[in-house]
């Protein structure tokens, strides 16, 4: 497989719910609603890179994450990894190739089972070792994330939030993907141990040649990891380009606003302005820019026209908004 290839790349990619029903909807035969969480989705992964994913709680990023790695069947669009598109039905090769780290790692862990018995079922059930070899490698992956061997007769519950980060981390690694893609994966834990799991993950990357989607709604953790940054509001893209490039000149009122938001701990810097409101309502179709709702320099022609990805000043640099066109 060529190393060059594009890792993985979504075209067009939507993704619905369909809103479940009252007793009285169904009485009445009233059609389901369906709820566009991914709502037409371009994106890219350049081989080696971190590409940070960022935008409020409800705006559809976990979703895209989940659709990508195949958790989630897509609605319509196109999924490619490494130049192959994949369906709902992947093969097991091509679901190795792509794996998450979840937010709740307890959640993710079966509590039944040792961390040494959740490694040797992912290792034997892929053939990825021999059955001789199958402890030697768990042992591996303990230590490629920082814990002893010891710890794999132990079960999740006898383990720190960061501890079974890092355990969940070791189980994605035990299918050796070359993509990772990271939901939340430090915003349930605390402080003082987010950023020993950052630098985990970043190390990883780096030893391992491995290109990584980094979903997060700290806008600073994002900056420090990724080498590009995809902004997300409402089921789509609405700005990327290179992380210092974005942040430095953002193009997007709502990128604007989200950069305002972070507290500044600077002598008289100013207060933190949080987005106005809240996301709108998804049970209506959207007509015009989906930001219009909230931004503060809107204009007439927003109520009707859909912003599609325009080049803010370098050609990786686009923005969805009428004022950059």
């Amino acid at each position: 497989m060529n190393q060059t290839t594009t890792p993985m790349r979504a075209t067009k990619l939507v993704k619905h719910f369909a809103k479940h029903q009252s007793i009285l909807d169904r009485l009445r035969r009233k059609a389901l609603f369906s709820v566009p969480a991914v709502d037409g989705v371009d994106l890219e992964l350049k081989p080696g890179e971190t590409l940070g994913l960022v935008g409020e709680s409800g705006c559809g990023k976990s979703t895209l994450g989940r659709t990508l790695v195949g958790l989630y069947p897509a609605s319509s669009g196109v999924i490619e990894l490494f130049g192959q598109q994949v369906g709902e039905d992947r093969a097991l090769e091509q679901r190795r190739m792509a794996q998450m780290i979840f937010q709740d790692p307890y959640s993710s862990l079966n509590p039944r089972m040792t961390v040494g018995a959740v490694l040797r079922e992912a290792l034997l059930f892929h053939g990825l070792v021999d059955k001789k070899k199958v402890d030697e490698r768990a042992r591996e992956l303990m230590s490629l994330v920082g814990l002893p061997s010891d710890a794999l007769d132990s079960y999740p519950r006898q383990f720190s939030g960061g501890q079974r980060q890092r355990i969940g981390i070791a189980r994605a690694l035990a299918l050796q993907p070359r993509i990772l893609i990271a939901d939340e994966a430090v915003s349930a834990l605390d402080v003082s141990v987010q950023a020993s799991i950052v630098n985990l993950l970043m190390d990883l990357k780096r030893d391992l040649g491995l290109t990584m989607l980094f979903i997060s709604h700290n806008i600073a953790i994002v900056r420090q990891v990724s080498d590009r940054i995809a902004v997300m509001y409402l089921g789509r893209i609405v700005e990327s380009g290179p992380t210092e490039q974005v942040f430095n000149h953002p193009a997007h009122p709502y990128t604007q606003l989200l950069l305002n938001s972070v507290p500044k701990m600077t002598p008289g810097s100013a207060i933190a302005v949080s987005p106005p409101g809240e996301l709108p309502s998804v049970q209506k179709a959207i007509i015009g820019c989906r930001f219009r709702s909230r931004c503060p320099v809107s204009i007439p022609d927003c109520a009707t026209i859909d912003p599609e990805l325009y080049v803010v000043s370098e050609p990786t640099h686009l923005a969805a908004c009428l004022l950059v066109k």
